[in-house]
């Protein structure tokens, strides 16, 4: 019975989301893009703009082209760079009181996930003055404009410069949780591959196998559209052409760039057809213990995967003969079975670990009850898990 009402609940879900208005960044690619960008910003009659970063952005120098640009476009910015890993309600409270405080009419998102999730939730707070962050967790509870969001990503992996989440921590009760809404999708994204030469390997390879686990996870999605699996085929088949060579050799600029399409790419798919257990589970890793998303996703992605078993045999044998694993005598179970097993080993080439150290066996039927309750009824599963398969999981990964 409760499967038949997670499937009615994902199937009225899927034809609504039919209606709701989507839309799509207009993106700046290329080199040097991200100079770009203050004219685009200026052409929309923004004069001021609330910069969200992190201290260790802001410490490299990665925004010096834009911050000059923006004076040569005669625009005023604020930065706001408190922003941690796993973004706080603090952190959106405190950027909020800055852009309200310097009269601001846009927000620019300089970062990896963790910025743009605060950027969002900035956003989300200025159309909802009066809902607080807690009270839009969920899906479509800001349902109003947000202010100008422009995004940089300086990570080829959240995809979160395409996508309608913003993922935010309550630092209280370390629980982590996504605000769901199509008004908090970027309206300008900027793939700007320079702005990733100088992240370091293992930053590369856990972000780049988070994207990997956005495309995966929307393709063996029961809320798939057409379109969807078209960019989720894109996005896999480019990571796995790319993401060891940027791991191995960072400064190579169109293998840079080809990550951060797949990064786009995969946004774009899973803000359509949704995510899984493997971020159910890597958001309590999170909240819990401070686990960085994109390595909490590359460690479980192969388990989950396992789980799933026969229920994904058929798209897994798709993505395995779409990259060259298979061979035409396999099996669709033998095709499947290799492509788990070449995530696994694209783990081990970037020295990604197969464990999560740090688990506490006391924390676990808690974070058991948030990821059930994060992915049922909503994430369309191939194969729904009962509270006991979640604690095998967990007990699987735990170090």
């Amino acid at each position: 019975m409760y499967e038949l009402y997670c499937r009615t609940y994902q199937g009225v879900y899927r034809v609504a989301s039919k209606f709701l208005p989507w839309r799509q960044p207009e993106l700046l690619e290329g080199k040097n893009s991200v100079t770009r960008l203050p004219k685009t910003i200026k052409e929309k009659g923004i004069q001021r703009v609330l910069i969200v970063t992190d201290k260790v952005i802001e410490s490299l120098g990665l925004m010096n082209g834009l911050l000059e640009a923006l004076k040569n476009e005669g625009i005023d910015y604020v930065i706001y760079d408190k922003t941690v890993p796993n973004p706080t309600i603090e952190n959106i409270e405190e950027g909020l009181q800055l852009y309200k405080e310097n009269q601001c009419m846009g927000i620019v998102a300089f970062g990896g996930g963790s910025p743009m999730d605060c950027a969002k939730g900035i956003g989300a707070r200025v159309a909802r003055p009066n809902k607080t962050i807690p009270q839009m967790k969920g899906q479509l509870k800001v349902l109003k404009a947000i202010p100008p969001l422009f995004a940089i990503p300086t990570t080829a992996g959240t995809g979160s410069e395409a996508t309608i989440a913003a993922v935010v921590t309550n630092s209280q009760t370390h629980e982590k949780y996504a605000v769901n809404d199509t008004a908090l999708i970027p309206h300008v994204a900027v793939l700007d591959p320079l702005l990733t030469v100088g992240l370091p390997p293992h930053i590369t390879s856990t972000t780049g196998m988070d994207a990997l686990t956005h495309a995966v996870e929307a393709y063996i999605g029961k809320s798939n559209t057409n379109e969807t699996r078209e960019l989720s085929r894109k996005a896999v088949q480019l990571i796995f052409e790319n993401i060891y060579n940027v791991y191995s050799n960072g400064t190579n600029i169109e293998a840079r760039a080809n990550m951060q399409k797949a990064s786009y790419y995969a946004g774009v798919s899973f803000t359509r057809a949704y995510v899984g257990y493997v971020h159910a589970i890597a958001h309590t890793l999170g909240g819990f213990y401070g686990v960085a998303h994109g390595l909490a996703n590359a460690v479980i992605l192969p388990y989950v995967l396992e789980f799933y078993g026969d229920s994904v045999h058929e798209p897994l044998a798709e993505l395995a003969d779409l990259v060259g694993l298979s061979d035409s005598t396999d099996t669709m179970e033998q095709k499947s079975n290799k492509f788990i097993s070449a995530i696994k080993e694209l783990n081990q080439r970037m020295n990604i670990p197969e464990k999560i150290s740090g688990i506490i066996d006391h924390d676990i039927p808690l974070m058991v009850d948030r990821a059930f309750k994060e992915a049922n009824p909503l994430y369309p599963v191939p194969k729904i898990m009962t509270r006991e398969e979640l604690s095998a999981i967990y007990k699987q990964i735990k170090e």
